[in-house]
């Protein structure tokens, strides 16, 4: 038994299918069933019972399933409580660190804590590095709906019509829903912000690629093989040669978050989230 099965079992748990899962932690998904089945072959017990469409908890497995969170708890624990050793605050995020803000919120940083650099780290995971142990804090714009963090609003984003600069829609100077609805759509169903709900239903573009990283994503709509939308922060940090990004109108803002773990914030956390709640304050 470790921890790589034991990861790959609450996964598929939390996911509901193994492809879900082999998504979440991005891996195969022969390599997570195999994982999972050698779980089980270690405990000598059958822990999911398996269907085409989905997965579900053996009697057994709901036990084990408690012991598990617990362990991959108490090892992210132990992460954390080496990392207090750390001379630098880490900051992990999906996409665009805290876009325009980011150099702004760097300098007022290193000005207030000499000592204490602040590192940006990109991780595509939904906690952007939190669970993983990869970061201290997190920016987040997706609603992290997990008991074990804390989290505090630093502001909102606008949304941003991303095409290639082929695209008749490159010639607007902003656009609407409906623009891009006549086009394929490219997402990361894992971390983005932009999903069919914000259109009306029945009037929603269909998804055609989805991508694992803001390269790909990019690199697909410059090829002119889909559109896309993200916030602002994604124009602001990745202007690419054959992308034009517009800003649309009637699509609501990102909220955008700043995470933590619940039971060990890191040293210098209020100084953070005033910084950045300042960055993100609208100017008069």
């Amino acid at each position: 038994m470790d921890l790589r099965q034991l990861r790959a079992f609450v996964a598929v748990v939390d996911a509901g299918t193994f492809t879900d899962a082999a998504k979440e932690l991005d891996l195969t998904q022969a390599s997570v069933s195999r994982a999972v089945a050698a779980l089980e072959m270690s405990l000598g017990v059958r822990l999911l019972q398996r269907s085409t469409r989905h997965v579900a908890l053996t009697a057994t497995g709901t036990q084990v399933l408690a012991g598990a969170r617990r362990v991959l708890d108490e090892v992210a624990h132990l992460h954390r409580i080496a990392e207090q050793s750390r001379t630098e605050l880490r900051i992990g995020y999906a996409w665009s660190a805290l876009g325009k803000h980011t150099r702004r919120v760097q300098k007022a940083w290193a000005a207030a804590h000499p000592g204490l650099p602040l590192v940006f780290v990109q991780s595509n995971s939904l906690t952007a590095g939190l669970a993983e142990g990869a970061a201290d804090v997190a920016v987040v714009r997706k609603a992290l709906d997990d008991p074990r963090f804390e989290t505090e609003l630093l502001g909102t984003e606008r949304r941003y019509g991303v095409v290639a600069t082929d695209n008749p829609l490159a010639r607007k100077r902003s656009l609407k829903l409906a623009d891009l609805a006549r086009y394929g759509l490219a997402v990361d169903d894992r971390t983005g912000t932009t999903t069919v709900d914000l259109w009306h239903p029945g009037k929603a573009p269909a998804v055609v690629r989805n991508t694992r990283s803001v390269d790909e994503w990019l690199t697909v709509i410059a090829a002119g093989q889909a559109v896309g939308m993200t916030s602002e922060a994604t124009a602001s940090l990745n202007p690419r040669p054959g992308v034009a990004y517009r800003a649309v109108q009637d699509a609501p803002p990102i909220p955008v978050w700043l995470a933590w773990w619940k039971d060990q914030p890191p040293q210098h956390l209020n100084d953070l989230i005033t910084l950045a709640c300042e960055a993100y304050r609208p100017k008069p």
